[in-house]
Protein backbone atom coordinates (compact mmCIF):
# COMPACT_ATOMS: atom_id res chain seq x y z
CA UNK A 1 0.00 0.00 0.00
CA UNK A 2 1.40 3.43 -0.98
CA UNK A 3 1.61 6.42 1.33
CA UNK A 4 -1.31 8.08 -0.40
CA UNK A 5 -3.46 4.92 -0.30
CA UNK A 6 -2.79 4.77 3.42
CA UNK A 7 -3.98 8.35 3.83
CA UNK A 8 -7.20 7.62 1.97
CA UNK A 9 -7.79 4.55 4.13
CA UNK A 10 -7.24 6.52 7.34
CA UNK A 11 -9.57 9.27 6.12
CA UNK A 12 -12.27 6.66 5.49
CA UNK A 13 -11.87 5.54 9.08
CA UNK A 14 -12.48 9.01 10.41
CA UNK A 15 -9.03 10.56 10.58
CA UNK A 16 -9.45 14.33 10.89
CA UNK A 17 -8.31 16.71 8.19
CA UNK A 18 -5.96 18.39 10.70
CA UNK A 19 -4.23 15.07 11.35
CA UNK A 20 -3.94 14.48 7.63
CA UNK A 21 -2.34 17.90 7.10
CA UNK A 22 0.15 17.31 9.94
CA UNK A 23 1.15 13.96 8.44
CA UNK A 24 1.52 15.45 4.97
CA UNK A 25 3.61 18.39 6.23
CA UNK A 26 5.81 15.97 8.18
CA UNK A 27 6.32 13.93 5.03
CA UNK A 28 7.40 17.04 3.07
CA UNK A 29 9.83 18.07 5.83
CA UNK A 30 11.37 14.60 5.94
CA UNK A 31 11.80 14.61 2.15
CA UNK A 32 13.51 18.01 2.26
CA UNK A 33 15.87 16.90 5.02
CA UNK A 34 16.93 13.89 2.98
CA UNK A 35 17.62 16.15 0.00
CA UNK A 36 19.72 18.51 2.12
CA UNK A 37 21.65 15.58 3.58
CA UNK A 38 22.49 14.33 0.10
CA UNK A 39 23.67 17.76 -0.99
CA UNK A 40 25.82 17.99 2.13
CA UNK A 41 27.72 14.90 1.03
CA UNK A 42 28.87 16.78 -2.07
CA UNK A 43 30.28 19.76 -0.16
CA UNK A 44 34.04 19.99 0.42
CA UNK A 45 35.46 18.82 3.74
CA UNK A 46 38.35 20.56 5.47
CA UNK A 47 41.55 19.76 3.66
CA UNK A 48 39.84 17.95 0.79
CA UNK A 49 38.98 19.19 -2.71
CA UNK A 50 35.27 19.50 -3.50
CA UNK A 51 33.81 16.13 -4.39
CA UNK A 52 32.22 17.68 -7.45
CA UNK A 53 35.73 18.04 -8.87
CA UNK A 54 36.35 14.31 -8.69
CA UNK A 55 35.73 12.66 -12.07
CA UNK A 56 32.81 10.26 -12.32
CA UNK A 57 33.92 7.13 -14.11
CA UNK A 58 31.36 5.14 -16.02
CA UNK A 59 31.67 1.39 -16.23
CA UNK A 60 33.73 0.41 -19.25
CA UNK A 61 32.43 -2.10 -21.81
CA UNK A 62 33.12 -5.71 -20.91
CA UNK A 63 36.44 -6.90 -22.30
CA UNK A 64 39.24 -9.26 -21.41
CA UNK A 65 42.01 -7.77 -19.31
CA UNK A 66 45.05 -6.96 -21.38
CA UNK A 67 43.02 -6.76 -24.59
CA UNK A 68 42.12 -3.16 -25.32
CA UNK A 69 39.37 -2.44 -27.83
CA UNK A 70 40.54 0.58 -29.89
CA UNK A 71 38.33 3.63 -29.49
CA UNK A 72 37.25 5.98 -32.27
CA UNK A 73 37.65 8.97 -29.93
CA UNK A 74 39.85 11.80 -31.19
CA UNK A 75 41.37 14.22 -28.70
CA UNK A 76 39.83 17.63 -29.47
CA UNK A 77 42.06 20.17 -31.19
CA UNK A 78 42.79 22.90 -28.62
CA UNK A 79 42.57 26.62 -29.13
CA UNK A 80 45.92 28.46 -29.10
CA UNK A 81 47.13 29.41 -25.65
CA UNK A 82 46.17 33.10 -25.25
CA UNK A 83 49.14 35.39 -25.95
CA UNK A 84 51.64 32.60 -25.28
CA UNK A 85 55.27 33.63 -25.52
CA UNK A 86 58.45 31.71 -24.80
CA UNK A 87 59.81 34.96 -23.36
CA UNK A 88 56.96 36.30 -21.23
CA UNK A 89 54.50 33.53 -20.31
CA UNK A 90 55.20 32.79 -16.66
CA UNK A 91 54.76 29.39 -14.96
CA UNK A 92 51.35 28.93 -13.38
CA UNK A 93 51.52 29.60 -9.61
CA UNK A 94 50.53 26.20 -8.23
CA UNK A 95 50.53 26.22 -4.43
CA UNK A 96 48.75 22.91 -3.67
CA UNK A 97 48.84 22.92 0.12
CA UNK A 98 46.06 23.44 2.64
CA UNK A 99 45.75 24.67 6.19
CA UNK A 100 45.99 22.08 8.96
CA UNK A 101 45.40 20.72 11.48
CA UNK A 102 44.67 17.54 9.48
CA UNK A 103 46.54 16.32 6.40
CA UNK A 104 44.35 14.06 4.24
CA UNK A 105 45.98 11.38 2.11
CA UNK A 106 43.85 11.16 -1.08
CA UNK A 107 44.32 10.65 -4.81
CA UNK A 108 43.20 14.27 -5.23
CA UNK A 109 42.01 13.84 -8.81
CA UNK A 110 40.03 16.57 -10.52
CA UNK A 111 38.73 16.97 -14.04
CA UNK A 112 40.97 18.82 -16.46
CA UNK A 113 40.15 20.57 -19.70
CA UNK A 114 41.45 19.07 -22.94
CA UNK A 115 43.27 22.26 -23.90
CA UNK A 116 45.19 22.25 -20.59
CA UNK A 117 46.78 18.84 -21.12
CA UNK A 118 50.33 20.19 -21.57
CA UNK A 119 51.55 23.39 -19.92
CA UNK A 120 54.51 25.24 -21.42
CA UNK A 121 55.92 28.60 -20.33
CA UNK A 122 59.01 30.82 -20.43
CA UNK A 123 60.96 28.19 -18.48
CA UNK A 124 60.94 25.95 -21.58
CA UNK A 125 64.53 26.83 -22.61
CA UNK A 126 65.83 25.96 -19.13
CA UNK A 127 63.98 22.65 -19.01
CA UNK A 128 64.96 21.82 -22.58
CA UNK A 129 68.63 22.43 -21.81
CA UNK A 130 68.53 20.40 -18.60
CA UNK A 131 66.87 17.49 -20.38
CA UNK A 132 69.45 17.55 -23.17
CA UNK A 133 72.29 17.39 -20.64
CA UNK A 134 70.71 14.52 -18.76
CA UNK A 135 69.97 12.59 -21.96
CA UNK A 136 73.67 12.82 -22.83
CA UNK A 137 74.68 11.63 -19.35
CA UNK A 138 72.04 9.00 -18.59
CA UNK A 139 69.53 8.77 -21.40
CA UNK A 140 69.48 4.95 -21.45
CA UNK A 141 68.74 4.85 -17.73
CA UNK A 142 66.10 7.56 -17.79
CA UNK A 143 64.24 6.79 -21.04
CA UNK A 144 62.93 3.32 -21.77
CA UNK A 145 60.21 1.70 -23.89
CA UNK A 146 59.28 -1.97 -23.47
CA UNK A 147 58.21 -3.70 -26.72
CA UNK A 148 54.71 -4.12 -25.29
CA UNK A 149 54.45 -0.36 -24.87
CA UNK A 150 56.02 0.66 -28.18
CA UNK A 151 52.67 1.20 -29.96
CA UNK A 152 51.52 3.40 -27.07
CA UNK A 153 54.72 5.45 -27.15
CA UNK A 154 54.35 5.99 -30.89
CA UNK A 155 50.72 6.95 -30.38
CA UNK A 156 51.78 9.51 -27.78
CA UNK A 157 54.08 11.13 -30.34
CA UNK A 158 51.18 11.42 -32.77
CA UNK A 159 48.99 12.92 -30.04
CA UNK A 160 51.69 15.55 -29.47
CA UNK A 161 51.87 16.13 -33.23
CA UNK A 162 48.19 17.13 -33.22
CA UNK A 163 48.13 18.99 -29.90
CA UNK A 164 51.35 21.01 -29.62
CA UNK A 165 51.24 23.07 -32.86
CA UNK A 166 47.58 23.86 -32.24
CA UNK A 167 48.09 24.94 -28.63
CA UNK A 168 51.52 26.57 -29.06
CA UNK A 169 51.71 27.66 -32.73
CA UNK A 170 54.62 30.04 -32.10
CA UNK A 171 56.74 27.15 -30.80
CA UNK A 172 55.74 24.13 -32.90
CA UNK A 173 54.90 23.56 -36.54
CA UNK A 174 53.54 20.30 -37.95
CA UNK A 175 55.71 18.78 -40.68
CA UNK A 176 55.20 15.93 -43.14
CA UNK A 177 56.79 13.43 -40.76
CA UNK A 178 56.48 15.01 -37.34
CA UNK A 179 57.12 18.38 -35.71
CA UNK A 180 59.53 21.28 -35.96
CA UNK A 181 60.53 23.28 -32.90
CA UNK A 182 60.57 26.86 -34.17
CA UNK A 183 62.64 28.10 -31.20
CA UNK A 184 65.43 25.49 -31.25
CA UNK A 185 65.26 24.60 -34.95
CA UNK A 186 64.99 20.88 -34.16
CA UNK A 187 63.12 18.60 -36.54
CA UNK A 188 61.43 15.57 -35.00
CA UNK A 189 60.76 12.63 -37.32
CA UNK A 190 58.01 10.39 -35.94
CA UNK A 191 58.05 7.95 -38.87
CA UNK A 192 61.66 6.76 -38.84
CA UNK A 193 63.38 4.57 -41.41
CA UNK A 194 61.87 1.95 -43.68
CA UNK A 195 61.40 -0.36 -40.72
CA UNK A 196 59.78 2.42 -38.68
CA UNK A 197 62.77 2.73 -36.33
CA UNK A 198 63.29 6.16 -34.84
CA UNK A 199 66.67 7.76 -34.25
CA UNK A 200 66.03 7.60 -30.51
CA UNK A 201 63.70 6.01 -27.99
CA UNK A 202 60.16 7.32 -28.69
CA UNK A 203 59.65 8.30 -25.04
CA UNK A 204 62.93 10.21 -25.06
CA UNK A 205 61.81 12.04 -28.20
CA UNK A 206 58.43 12.81 -26.61
CA UNK A 207 60.10 14.17 -23.47
CA UNK A 208 62.19 16.60 -25.54
CA UNK A 209 59.01 18.18 -26.87
CA UNK A 210 57.59 19.26 -23.49
CA UNK A 211 58.65 20.35 -20.03
CA UNK A 212 57.04 17.28 -18.46
CA UNK A 213 58.42 13.88 -17.62
CA UNK A 214 56.30 11.09 -19.10
CA UNK A 215 55.21 7.57 -18.22
CA UNK A 216 52.88 5.02 -19.80
CA UNK A 217 51.14 2.24 -17.87
CA UNK A 218 50.06 -0.84 -19.84
CA UNK A 219 47.38 -3.31 -18.76
CA UNK A 220 48.34 -6.98 -18.85
CA UNK A 221 46.15 -10.08 -18.77
CA UNK A 222 46.22 -10.22 -14.95
CA UNK A 223 44.25 -6.94 -14.93
CA UNK A 224 47.12 -4.95 -13.44
CA UNK A 225 48.89 -1.95 -14.95
CA UNK A 226 52.65 -1.93 -15.44
CA UNK A 227 55.15 0.85 -16.03
CA UNK A 228 56.46 -0.17 -19.46
CA UNK A 229 57.43 3.17 -20.97
CA UNK A 230 58.88 6.28 -19.44
CA UNK A 231 61.12 9.30 -19.79
CA UNK A 232 61.93 10.68 -16.35
CA UNK A 233 64.67 13.22 -16.94
CA UNK A 234 63.71 15.61 -14.13
CA UNK A 235 62.47 13.22 -11.41
CA UNK A 236 64.10 14.78 -8.37
CA UNK A 237 63.75 11.85 -6.02
CA UNK A 238 63.23 8.60 -7.96
CA UNK A 239 64.79 6.63 -10.81
CA UNK A 240 63.00 5.01 -13.73
CA UNK A 241 65.39 2.06 -13.69
CA UNK A 242 64.20 1.19 -10.15
CA UNK A 243 60.51 1.15 -11.11
CA UNK A 244 60.52 0.04 -14.75
CA UNK A 245 58.38 -3.07 -15.29
CA UNK A 246 56.71 -2.81 -11.88
CA UNK A 247 52.97 -2.98 -11.38
CA UNK A 248 51.01 0.00 -10.11
CA UNK A 249 50.83 -1.17 -6.50
CA UNK A 250 54.47 -2.26 -6.31
CA UNK A 251 55.60 1.12 -7.59
CA UNK A 252 53.94 2.77 -4.63
CA UNK A 253 54.67 0.22 -1.91
CA UNK A 254 58.34 -0.01 -2.91
CA UNK A 255 58.52 3.74 -2.50
CA UNK A 256 56.84 3.66 0.93
CA UNK A 257 54.03 5.97 -0.18
CA UNK A 258 52.13 6.78 3.05
CA UNK A 259 48.82 4.95 3.56
CA UNK A 260 48.82 3.54 0.04
CA UNK A 261 47.36 0.17 1.02
CA UNK A 262 44.81 1.64 3.42
CA UNK A 263 43.54 4.64 1.47
CA UNK A 264 44.81 4.73 -2.10
CA UNK A 265 45.28 1.30 -3.65
CA UNK A 266 41.66 0.28 -4.26
CA UNK A 267 40.63 3.62 -5.75
CA UNK A 268 43.75 3.85 -7.89
CA UNK A 269 43.41 0.33 -9.31
CA UNK A 270 39.74 0.94 -10.12
CA UNK A 271 40.53 4.24 -11.76
CA UNK A 272 43.10 2.73 -14.11
CA UNK A 273 40.77 -0.06 -15.15
CA UNK A 274 37.84 2.23 -15.86
CA UNK A 275 39.24 5.51 -17.18
CA UNK A 276 38.14 6.24 -20.76
CA UNK A 277 39.89 8.08 -23.59
CA UNK A 278 37.31 10.88 -23.28
CA UNK A 279 38.44 11.66 -19.73
CA UNK A 280 41.46 13.63 -18.58
CA UNK A 281 42.23 14.29 -14.93
CA UNK A 282 44.87 16.23 -13.04
CA UNK A 283 46.37 16.22 -9.58
CA UNK A 284 49.06 18.20 -7.75
CA UNK A 285 51.55 17.40 -5.03
CA UNK A 286 54.43 19.17 -3.33
CA UNK A 287 57.77 18.45 -1.67
CA UNK A 288 60.79 20.30 -0.38
CA UNK A 289 64.42 19.75 -1.23
CA UNK A 290 67.53 21.30 0.26
CA UNK A 291 69.52 21.83 -2.93
CA UNK A 292 68.90 23.71 -6.15
CA UNK A 293 69.02 20.91 -8.74
CA UNK A 294 65.91 20.42 -10.85
CA UNK A 295 66.94 17.10 -12.37
CA UNK A 296 68.14 15.17 -9.34
CA UNK A 297 68.16 16.23 -5.67
CA UNK A 298 71.76 15.34 -4.83
CA UNK A 299 71.16 16.01 -1.14
CA UNK A 300 69.50 12.58 -0.79
CA UNK A 301 72.56 10.88 -2.32
CA UNK A 302 74.28 10.40 -5.69
CA UNK A 303 71.86 9.36 -8.42
CA UNK A 304 73.72 6.11 -9.07
CA UNK A 305 74.07 5.16 -5.42
CA UNK A 306 72.53 1.76 -4.57
CA UNK A 307 70.50 3.43 -1.83
CA UNK A 308 69.23 6.98 -1.82
CA UNK A 309 67.21 8.50 1.02
CA UNK A 310 66.69 11.55 3.15
CA UNK A 311 69.04 9.99 5.72
CA UNK A 312 72.02 11.35 3.77
CA UNK A 313 70.75 14.93 3.61
CA UNK A 314 72.40 17.65 5.65
CA UNK A 315 70.12 18.84 8.43
CA UNK A 316 68.98 22.44 8.83
CA UNK A 317 70.73 23.99 5.86
CA UNK A 318 70.25 27.75 5.54
CA UNK A 319 66.89 28.84 4.15
CA UNK A 320 68.42 29.94 0.82
CA UNK A 321 69.03 26.21 0.11
CA UNK A 322 65.35 25.32 0.59
CA UNK A 323 63.34 24.78 -2.60
CA UNK A 324 59.64 24.19 -3.11
CA UNK A 325 59.05 21.41 -5.62
CA UNK A 326 55.52 20.86 -6.93
CA UNK A 327 54.25 18.45 -9.57
CA UNK A 328 51.21 18.89 -11.75
CA UNK A 329 50.29 15.47 -13.13
CA UNK A 330 47.71 14.56 -15.74
CA UNK A 331 46.37 11.13 -16.64
CA UNK A 332 44.54 10.12 -19.79
CA UNK A 333 44.06 6.94 -21.80
CA UNK A 334 45.35 6.70 -25.35
CA UNK A 335 42.40 5.69 -27.56
CA UNK A 336 44.15 3.27 -29.95
CA UNK A 337 46.58 1.39 -27.68
CA UNK A 338 44.75 1.79 -24.39
CA UNK A 339 47.90 2.85 -22.53
CA UNK A 340 47.41 5.28 -19.66
CA UNK A 341 49.72 8.29 -19.98
CA UNK A 342 51.11 10.23 -17.04
CA UNK A 343 52.48 13.70 -17.68
CA UNK A 344 54.53 14.99 -14.75
CA UNK A 345 55.31 18.71 -14.90
CA UNK A 346 57.60 19.93 -12.14
CA UNK A 347 57.46 23.51 -10.85
CA UNK A 348 60.56 24.51 -8.91
CA UNK A 349 60.97 27.67 -6.81
CA UNK A 350 63.12 28.91 -3.93
CA UNK A 351 61.12 28.97 -0.71
CA UNK A 352 62.28 32.55 -0.23
CA UNK A 353 60.51 33.45 -3.48
CA UNK A 354 57.07 31.94 -2.82
CA UNK A 355 57.09 33.14 0.81
CA UNK A 356 56.79 36.70 -0.48
CA UNK A 357 53.32 35.92 -1.85
CA UNK A 358 50.32 36.94 0.22
CA UNK A 359 48.90 34.17 2.45
CA UNK A 360 51.49 31.60 1.36
CA UNK A 361 53.90 31.46 4.34
CA UNK A 362 51.14 31.06 6.94
CA UNK A 363 49.24 28.45 4.95
CA UNK A 364 52.39 26.53 4.05
CA UNK A 365 53.62 26.45 7.66
CA UNK A 366 50.22 25.16 8.78
CA UNK A 367 50.29 22.48 6.07
CA UNK A 368 53.77 21.25 7.05
CA UNK A 369 52.76 21.06 10.71
CA UNK A 370 49.71 18.97 9.76
CA UNK A 371 51.77 16.09 8.34
CA UNK A 372 51.54 12.86 10.28
CA UNK A 373 54.64 10.86 11.15
CA UNK A 374 54.43 8.74 8.01
CA UNK A 375 54.06 11.72 5.67
CA UNK A 376 56.80 13.62 7.53
CA UNK A 377 59.18 10.70 7.13
CA UNK A 378 58.31 10.31 3.45
CA UNK A 379 58.90 14.02 2.74
CA UNK A 380 62.09 14.27 4.85
CA UNK A 381 60.63 16.84 7.24
CA UNK A 382 63.19 16.21 9.99
CA UNK A 383 65.97 17.54 7.76
CA UNK A 384 64.53 21.02 7.24
CA UNK A 385 61.56 21.69 9.53
CA UNK A 386 63.38 23.84 12.10
CA UNK A 387 64.80 26.33 9.60
CA UNK A 388 61.81 26.20 7.27
CA UNK A 389 59.09 26.74 9.88
CA UNK A 390 60.99 29.50 11.66
CA UNK A 391 61.33 31.35 8.37
CA UNK A 392 57.72 30.83 7.28
CA UNK A 393 56.42 31.96 10.69
CA UNK A 394 58.54 35.10 10.44
CA UNK A 395 57.27 35.94 6.95
CA UNK A 396 53.69 35.22 8.02
CA UNK A 397 53.99 37.63 10.94
CA UNK A 398 55.42 40.29 8.64
CA UNK A 399 52.35 39.98 6.44
CA UNK A 400 50.02 40.29 9.43
CA UNK A 401 51.95 43.32 10.69
CA UNK A 402 51.45 45.14 7.40
CA UNK A 403 47.70 44.53 7.61
CA UNK A 404 47.06 41.41 5.52
CA UNK A 405 43.47 40.28 6.14
CA UNK A 406 43.44 36.47 6.30
CA UNK A 407 39.66 36.41 5.95
CA UNK A 408 40.05 37.64 2.36
CA UNK A 409 42.17 34.68 1.20
CA UNK A 410 39.31 32.66 -0.25
CA UNK A 411 38.31 35.67 -2.34
CA UNK A 412 41.62 35.81 -4.19
CA UNK A 413 42.67 32.17 -4.55
CA UNK A 414 41.35 28.63 -4.74
CA UNK A 415 43.03 25.22 -4.69
CA UNK A 416 45.49 24.32 -6.23
CA UNK A 417 46.74 27.94 -6.40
Amino acid sequence: MSFYDALVSRLAKGLSLVHLLCIFIGFLIATKLVQLWRLRQLEPQDGLPPRASTPTLEKSPERRWGHWIPSSFHFPTPEPYPDWSIDTTKPLPYRPFRYGPVYHVTMGLRKAQYEDWIELDNQFPKYHSEKQKRIALRGEKSCKTHPEAYPAAMELLQEFRQYLPARYPSLYKKTEKGLKNLWSGEDFDFEGDEQGRLVEDPMQMAARLVQDDLAIMIEREDGNYYLLAGATLLPGFWRLEDKFGMGLSEIHTSGDVPQYKEKLEKGMVNFFRRVKPQEIVARNNYFFQVDDQLGWSWSIGPEDSPNVSWATAEKNRAINHHYFRSERQTLRRLPKSGGVVFTIRTYFHPVTEIAEEDFVPGRLASAVRSWGEDVSRYKGKDKYQDVLLEYLDKKHQEQLDRGLDLSKEDEVRAYPY
